[in-house]
C-alpha cells in the first residue's frame, strides 16, 4: 500500500455503538462554495458514515450581515447566546472550531467558559488576505490569529509548509489535517474543449483580490484563458481582461466538466493554505501550473503532475507536456477517508474523559451577544 493511502476507515475510528457526538462550529457553510466548505462537508460525510453524530453550527438560522469587501459571505450577527444554547443542547463530546469568524469565536468563548477542550483549524491565510485589502501589518493580524488559536488542543493545518509558517509565527500544538478529493466526481475524460481555441488554461475558484488572478490573466499564452468562479473582483477583471472567458460559479458534474476538458490548470494564488482545486484538477488528469509558494509546494510534490515556477507563463507552457495519467494516479493517494481519519484521531485525542465532562445547566449570559 502506498504510504499516503489509508483504508476506507481509519484504524482508530470508533464503531457506531461508540460513536462520538462531534460539534463543528464554522462561519463557512453551504450554500457558500469554497475550499473550507468542501473540506468540512466531505469530512463530516465520512464521520457520519462511520457512525458518529455530527452537528454543524453555521450561520444558518442566525441573523446575518454581509462580510465587508466580500458580501457573498454572510456573517452571523451577535450569535453568542444562540451558540451557547445550541452547544448545551447538543452536549458534544468533541468540539472543532473551523473558522475564526463570529460563529467560531462564540463557540470558542463557550468552550473556555465551561472548560471544554476543542480543536481549531487554520484553513485561510487571513493575515495575507487582510494585508491585500488594508494597510494593517501582518504582525498584528498574526498576533490576533495566534491568540484565537492559542487555547486549542490542536491547530489543524493542511500542509507541512503552513505548519512551519505558523510555528515560525509562534503558534503551538500545530497538527496535520491533509485534505482530499472526491475521486468519483472528479475523473478524467477523453473530450477537450471544442468551442474555445486550444490549449485552454483554466482557473477555478473565488474571483477575489487575494487570488492574484491578474498575474494569470495578463500572461501571453496561446489558446484561451478560462475563469470558473465568482467573487467581488469579477466585474473589474472582466473589463480589464476582455479576452478571457468568465463562466461564473459551477458545481457538481458541470464543474468537473470544466476541469476535465482543460489542458492546464493555472493556480496563481500566493495565499492559499492548500488549494483543493489543484487536487481536483489532477484527479481529472489535468496538470497544474502554479507559483512555488505555500499551498502548491505541498500539493504539487510530484514533478509529473505540475510545474512550479516564479514565472507563471513558464510553468503554464511546460505543464502542457505532462502526462495526464500521472496526474490522476497522484490524486488517487488522497481519498477523503484518509483526511477524515486524521480529523477523527484529533477529536478522539482532544475528548475529555467521560467522567470529567461537565454538565452545563446555567443559562448563558445574553449580554453583548455572548
Amino acid at each position: 500500500m502506498h504510504p499516503l493511502r489509508s483504508p476506507a476507515a481509519p484504524s482508530n475510528s470508533l464503531e457506531p455503538k461508540d460513536g462520538m457526538r462531534i460539534l463543528v462550529a464554522t462561519d463557512a457553510w453551504s450554500p457558500q462554495v469554497n475550499g473550507v466548505v468542501v473540506a468540512l462537508a466531505n469530512t463530516i460525510a465520512c464521520l457520519r458514515k462511520w457512525g458518529h453524530e455530527v452537528h454543524v453550527l453555521s450561520p444558518e438560522g442566525f441573523t446575518t450581515i454581509p462580510m465587508p469587501t466580500y458580501p457573498e459571505i454572510p456573517l452571523a450577527l451577535l450569535p453568542g447566546r444562540q451558540v451557547a444554547l445550541r452547544m448545551r443542547a447538543f452536549d458534544p463530546q468533541a468540539v472543532h472550531i473551523a473558522t475564526e469568524g463570529p460563529i467560531g469565536a462564540a463557540a470558542r468563548r463557550y468552550c473556555l467558559r465551561h472548560g471544554l477542550q476543542f480543536t481549531s483549524a487554520y484553513h485561510t491565510c487571513f493575515p495575507e488576505y487582510i494585508a491585500a485589502r488594508t494597510p494593517i501589518p501582518l504582525a498584528w493580524s498574526y498576533a490576533s490569529m495566534r491568540r484565537f488559536h492559542g487555547a486549542s488542543s490542536k491547530v489543524l493545518v493542511a500542509t507541512p509548509t503552513v505548519r512551519t509558517l505558523l510555528e515560525g509565527r509562534g503558534f503551538e500544538r500545530v497538527a496535520d489535517y491533509t485534505l482530499g478529493v472526491d475521486l468519483q466526481l472528479f475523473h478524467p475524460v477523453a473530450q477537450r474543449f471544442t468551442d474555445l481555441p486550444r490549449p485552454v488554461f483554466t482557473y477555478v475558484g473565488r474571483v477575489a483580490v487575494e487570488k492574484n488572478l491578474p498575474e494569470f490573466l495578463a500572461l501571453d499564452l496561446p489558446g484561451s484563458k478560462l475563469v470558473v468562479g465568482d467573487g467581488p473582483a469579477r466585474v473589474k477583471l472582466q473589463r480589464r481582461f476582455p479576452d478571457a472567458h468568465f463562466v461564473g460559479m459551477k458545481s457538481g458534474a458541470e464543474l468537473a466538466g470544466y476541469f476535465q476538458r482543460s489542458d492546464v490548470f493555472v493556480f496563481p494564488s500566493r495565499t492559499d493554505t492548500f488549494g483543493l482545486v489543484m487536487l481536483e484538477a489532477m484527479a481529472c488528469g489535468v496538470p497544474v501550473a502554479a507559483l512555488p509558494v505555500h499551498g502548491p509546494l505541498d500539493v504539487v510534490k510530484d514533478p509529473s503532475t505540475g510545474v512550479l515556477h516564479m514565472d507563471l507563463r513558464v510553468a503554464a507552457l511546460a505543464a502542457l507536456d505532462l502526462d495526464r495519467a500521472s496526474c490522476r494516479r497522484y490524486a488517487e493517494q488522497f481519498p477523503w477517508e484518509r483526511s477524515a481519519g486524521q480529523f477523527l484521531a484529533h477529536q478522539v485525542a482532544a475528548r475529555s474523559p467521560e467522567a470529567d465532562w461537565p454538565t452545563v445547566s446555567a443559562e448563558p449570559s445574553p449580554s453583548r451577544g455572548r
